[in-house]
């Protein structure tokens, strides 16, 4: 049945320290499919762009088993666009213009074939708009979900609600002490779960990843990566990886939730090492498991005593 993606695709323009791409292809829905690919297929994707949207990057969605069928193309419309400026560090960026085009009009469409999907992933996107999604499926198993903190300023409520109905959360470390109003992460975490969230996961960059499920604090390590070119999509890279593994294995225990936090990670090292999606166009599962395999080295130690 698949995997099904809702959230953004998108036009970026990114400067980085290193170097500088214009209108590479960008969003949420792109990253979150195209790591989910090399686990499962197909992967449903639900989205909005304009005419304006290169057929290049929907021929490349297609022959890595995306199904673009709810993708909405509008007439006479640009697609959304996104310009930042990243700083030496790479941990911090510059929004230097966000054109909504398309984008701000979005009204997710779940095709008909796919309500039945029990996998399930939500980008980035308004909290009103994610809960849509969720009442247009019949028997969702297993949601993802991701946000931001312009949502949890402007959507609270809505956005408790949804964390009500999904079954993971992934957020940043900045973005979970805002939802928490805590500034310590194991107590933030504590309180975001008190709304009956099963598994959060929150992201700290280049320190890896936090994941809290149950009575489990599990802690997974960034990848160590000699070249990083543009840190954009590492996040739903990360979702897409993550949920793309438990979809592939069909177990949702804690303990495999547990290695698919390591899987989204790596799929988040490959795409930082190249701008755009190119770090995650040309892989191979056994190229995504070796990494894999180096994540459970560089963690792994013996007890002595």
């Amino acid at each position: 049945m698949g995997v099904l993606v809702v959230g953004s695709l998108g036009l970026d323009t990114v400067e980085t320290p290193f170097s500088r791409v214009e209108d590479a292809l960008g969003g949420s829905a792109t990253y979150i499919s195209l790591a989910a690919s090399y686990f499962s297929g197909p992967i449903h994707l639900v989205g909005v762009v304009g005419e304006d949207f290169p057929r290049k990057y929907i021929q490349m969605l297609d022959e890595h088993n995306i199904d673009i069928s709810g993708l909405q193309i509008v007439a006479g419309k640009k697609t959304f666009r996104w310009t930042g400026k990243y700083h030496y560090d790479l941990n911090t960026r510059d929004t230097l213009l966000t054109e909504l085009n398309v984008f701000e009009s979005f009204d997710p469409v779940i095709p008909e074939e796919r309500k039945k999907t029990r996998f399930v992933c939500l980008g980035n996107i308004d909290p009103i708009l994610q809960l849509k999604v969720l009442d247009q499926l019949t028997e969702p198993k297993f949601v993802v979900c991701d946000t931001m903190n312009f949502w949890i300023e402007s959507r609270k409520a809505e956005l408790f609600e949804l964390i009500k109905r999904v079954q993971v959360l992934i957020i940043n470390d900045s973005e979970a002490r805002l939802l928490a109003q805590e500034p310590n992460l194991i107590k933030a975490a504590k309180k975001i779960k008190e709304y009956g969230l099963p598994h959060l996961i929150i992201k700290k960059g280049e320190h890896g990843a936090l994941l809290f499920s149950d009575d489990i604090i599990f802690s997974a390590p960034a990848y160590p990566i000699e070249l990083i070119n543009d840190p954009t999509g590492a996040g739903d890279s990360f979702a897409g990886g993550f949920i793309g593994y438990l979809y592939k294995t069909q177990d949702t225990s804690a303990e495999n939730i547990k290695r698919a936090v390591v899987y989204g990670s790596t799929m988040a090292s490959f795409c930082c090492e190249q701008f755009s999606t190119k770090g995650l166009e040309n892989l191979s599962y056994l190229r995504v498991h070796d990494r894999y395999r180096d994540f459970m080295s560089i963690a792994h130690f013996d007890d002595k005593d």
